[in-house]
């Protein structure tokens, strides 16, 4: 990224000096590494400013060219919801205890809205849980969909990076990725749109993108985003993905040797990067604050502890207490001693605040 960033070598990805063609180069030398890291065309990526762009751009595209409520579950990300809710008529599908979408939910969901004479436009289906990792049942909410002839979307922004992607195989007609969630730059993502899948963009202005994303390309990190693609396609991602896993398996058994402390989530079927916890008897920001002057960084549903006033939607959905809940993640900088240093501090903490409490 660094040559990019020097402005004066910058050029403009749309223009023909050679400077622009420079620009184009990195763009389009990116646009086939983060395909072949997915599974799909070039021509299918868009650059975007992040996820949460992208998951608009696939909720207005397909509320666009269809009319017709969006169906989704509670444990979807709030980018989806709230997208959705401002695209219109939202139908919730049901989830069980461990935040996975039930597939019968969904189809009971597009029965109810073809027999009110509005068939959906449109189903979320993220592909993992980003709280409580779960991984979902997307092929089989995809084929509900089709049955449907309703268009799907799949906010893969928790996975990809961490679990194998193969998108064309997945047959979603949208999906949402983010650079930095597996090591990439902050401020760049793609939605990768199905071959023949025509909606119109949600930023105009210009005809970047083949006309589907307007703006100068953020070429810098858009470099980023390419070589932390090129990094993981191959072996890396699964030698990553197995430390990952172990890493985090040794933080819930730290975590589990407290009394009051349950893992949330499928505890098989999950993401290999985070792990969510459910802590008794003490709530979530002052155990997120003793941690942090411990030296370690998590994360909670809490409301006290997230931008929100509302608790995490998600734990509601699956009905848990979100003001107890802890989510740890992991990721490629993570190393050994960091887990030594939870597995010393966690159990510390909570019971000095638990004294404090009673």
């Amino acid at each position: 990224m660094v040559r990019w960033l020097r402005s004066y070598e910058l050029g403009d990805p749309g223009r023909v000096h050679s400077e622009g063609r420079a620009a184009r180069a990195v763009v389009e030398v990116a646009r086939e590494q983060v395909a072949t890291f997915l599974g799909t065309r070039p021509r299918q990526v868009v650059f975007t400013s992040g996820g949460t762009e992208a998951v608009n751009a696939a909720t207005f595209g397909a509320r666009r060219a269809r009319q017709g409520p969006v169906v989704l579950a509670a444990v979807e990300h709030s980018s989806v919801r709230d997208a959705s809710a401002r695209a219109g008529d939202v139908v919730v599908a049901a989830v069980d205890g461990q935040g996975r979408v039930l597939p019968g939910s969904v189809d009971e969901a597009l029965t109810t809205c073809a027999a009110r004479g509005a068939p959906a436009a449109l189903v979320h289906c993220q592909s993992a849980n980003h709280e409580v990792a779960t991984v979902q049942p997307v092929g089989e909410v995809a084929d509900v969909a089709r049955r449907h002839g309703a268009l799907v979307h799949v906010d893969a922004c928790a996975s990809v990076g961490h679990l194998p992607a193969d998108l064309d195989e997945l047959g979603a007609d949208f999906v949402s990725v983010s650079a930095h969630k597996f090591g990439g730059p902050v401020g760049v993502g793609a939605l990768v749109v199905r071959r023949g899948v025509r909606v119109d963009p949600l930023i105009v202005g210009g005809d970047q993108e083949r006309a589907r994303r307007a703006g100068v390309e953020n070429v810098p990190a858009i470099a980023g985003f390419g070589a932390a693609a090129e990094a993981l396609t191959g072996d890396r991602l699964a030698a990553e993905a197995h430390d990952a896993r172990r890493r985090t398996d040794a933080l819930a058994a730290a975590a589990g040797a407290v009394p009051d402390v349950a893992l949330l989530g499928d505890p098989v079927e999950r993401l290999p990067h985070i792990v969510c916890l459910a802590v008794g008897g003490v709530e979530a920001e002052v155990v997120l604050l003793a941690l942090d002057q411990a030296g370690i960084a998590a994360h909670s549903g809490s409301a006290c502890s997230s931008e929100s006033l509302a608790p995490s939607p998600v734990l509601e959905a699956m009905g848990v207490d979100a003001e107890r809940s802890l989510r740890l993640s992991v990721g490629w900088s993570t190393t050994d001693d960091d887990v030594a240093a939870f597995a010393g501090s966690f159990g510390r903490v909570v019971s000095e605040l638990r004294a404090l409490r009673a």
